[in-house]
């Protein structure tokens, strides 16, 4: 980790967009995605976003920042109208494979997130997003107009991401103990991430760069009510998705918690936010 050179943010964002196409085809084929259990019937999406967002048969959804589209592609499963977006050209190339081979509709859009309302002209019943979306993004505020514009009135956010806390703590390999390394509070300079591998297969023969925003918990929210949401809940877990941090052990439920004090750490959030009619 390093603070970047100044560069102007269109600048870091195509870096970013770079890192994730040459990313994609190595995710494709990781254990960590099992791009072939899920061709084979198997549900993308955690537990948690089923659960909370509900019933979605016939309803239209949007899924912003979705990658190579999987678990877009698995609300069409679950029967919602989908769309997908992502600002990889070759993340939003597999994701439209993906659903030709196996015969689900879905529509998909490559664009950075910001220019979607100029691309996209409808509405949708449900925008949902969930994670390690938020480091993405440089603005908040330009984000969370995004969302309001593509709600029907009356339509729901839903939002599941790493907490904010989680991003302040030390990640290098063989930390055993939260030790606060990086800043909890947001600045418009992202910062630079150097490193061997992905989270999705650390042993990939790649090297990446990120350059990567953080946003409190407080920016979160205050972005959704300014842009005319209103909250209907959040919720903190003491548990991440995945091995977000070193010294994380991963339970018989497939989660990942802080042994010494399992309850304790908050590592991941959710929110529900509902447009007004």
């Amino acid at each position: 980790m390093s603070a970047p050179q100044e560069m102007e943010t269109e600048d870091y964002l195509r870096r970013n967009r770079d890192q994730w196409d040459r990313m994609t085809p190595i995710h494709a084929r990781s254990d960590f995605y099992d791009l072939e259990g899920f061709k084979a019937g198997r549900c993308a999406l955690m537990e948690i976003d089923r659960r909370e967002v509900g019933e979605v048969s016939g309803r239209s959804l949007l899924h912003l920042q979705c990658h190579f589209g999987m678990d877009t592609l698995s609300w069409a499963r679950r029967g919602a109208r989908v769309t997908g977006v992502d600002f990889s050209p070759r993340a939003i190339a597999l994701a439209g494979a993906l659903a030709a081979e196996l015969a689900l509709e879905a529509e998909f859009y490559c664009c950075e997130l910001t220019e979607l309302p100029n691309i996209l002209h409808r509405t949708f019943d449900i925008v949902f997003t969930s994670g390690g979306v938020l480091p993405w993004l440089p603005d908040l505020t330009r984000w969370a107009g995004v969302v309001a514009h593509f709600l029907d009135p009356g339509g729901f956010f839903y939002i599941r991401d790493d907490h904010p806390l989680r991003s302040i703590f030390e990640d290098q390999e063989g930390t055993e103990e939260p030790r606060v390394r990086y800043p909890y509070f947001h600045s418009d300079r992202p910062m630079r991430f150097a490193e061997q591998g992905t989270y999705a297969d650390p042993e990939a023969d790649i090297s990446t760069e990120s350059y990567e925003w953080f946003h409190s918990l407080s920016d979160v929210i205050n972005a959704l009510i300014s842009a005319g949401l209103r909250i209907e809940y959040l919720y903190e877990f003491p548990f991440a998705t995945y091995r977000a941090l070193p010294f994380l052990v991963q339970g018989k439920d497939g989660l990942w918690r802080y042994p010494r004090h399992p309850e304790s750490l908050p590592l991941s959030f959710s929110i529900r936010a509902v447009k007004g009619s």
